[in-house]
């Protein structure tokens, strides 16, 4: 089956962070991409036993963003449980604005803090770990639910590729 989705991988080798971001900011287009042209059942439709949906990804991947680059590297509240079940009331168009509105933010966290070295505001599991170690850990994390929506959206329509 050609992939219809197809998109090269960044080619940005600027320095350590501009390399960094490049690739989060791919995974998370990569994870957008998903959601495109699919209707409110259809990115609220479970099809694998986990109960995991396009839209409780987008959800889940929101809130990690509010957690790593709004409370522990830029301080903010922490908000909490970074589940996938979507609340009762939002609809999916909410939710992807919100998710846009973090990956701002959060781009917005990562340009103050400046510099891989910096060390996060508020400490993770005891440690002050840095921008560098945040960065990897969310790039990490957004790539591999970008793969669970890959195979769910291919469930759905079909739709391959990154």
């Amino acid at each position: 089956m050609p992939e219809t989705q197809r998109k090269p991988v960044p080619r940005n080798d600027g320095g350590e962070l501009d390399t960094a971001t490049a690739f989060l900011s791919f995974a998370r287009e990569c994870v957008l991409k998903k959601t495109g042209g699919l209707t409110e059942e259809q990115l609220r439709r479970v099809l694998v036993g986990s109960g995991t949906t396009l839209l409780g990804l987008v959800h889940h991947l929101t809130l990690a963003e509010r957690v790593w680059f709004g409370h522990h590297v830029a301080g903010g509240p922490d908000p909490g449980d970074v589940g996938m079940d979507v609340p009762a009331g939002l609809t999916a168009p909410e939710i992807l604005a919100g998710y846009r509105a973090a990956i701002e933010a959060s781009d917005a966290a990562i340009r103050a803090a400046g510099h891989p070295d910096t060390p996060a505001a508020v400490p993770i599991d005891g440690t002050f770990h840095t921008l560098r170690w945040v960065l990897a850990h969310m790039t990490s994390e957004t790539a591999r639910h970008a793969g669970h929506a890959d195979i769910l959206r291919e469930q759905l329509d079909g739709v391959t590729g990154r």
